[in-house]
């Protein structure tokens, strides 16, 4: 396995651990936005975003009961549909240029 691939899978695999376990201890009180609407007394004019059925809504997992795991799970699945998203990006816009991308450490392919 080359030094390359072997730092991208353990800043991959610190990643999905640093989601999980993050998310799973995160707190279940209200972010400051939140706080601020309740003490400004603007909290119940709140509307329920057009996501709020979707199965990560509210950074839990659908069908999770246990609050502190479904937050852990959404955590990992954020970064793993980050991670597929910046791939399929990236795989598109490199066929699209015909050029293999730039490595930063060896500088620009040389024809």
């Amino acid at each position: 396995m080359s030094r390359r691939r072997g730092l991208w899978l353990a800043g991959l695999l610190v990643t999905l651990v640093v989601a999980g376990f993050v998310s799973y201890h995160a707190s279940s009180s209200p972010d400051g936005l939140e706080w601020a609407a309740g003490e400004t007394g603007f909290a119940d004019t709140a509307r329920d975003s057009a996501t709020a059925g979707s199965p990560l809504a509210d950074y839990a997992v659908a069908g999770v009961d246990d609050g502190r795991l479904s937050g852990g799970l959404a955590g990992v699945a954020g970064v793993a549909v980050t991670l597929v998203l910046a791939g399929g990006l990236t795989l598109v816009l490199r066929r699209r240029t015909g050029r293999p991308a730039v490595d930063a450490a060896a500088g620009p392919a040389r024809d």
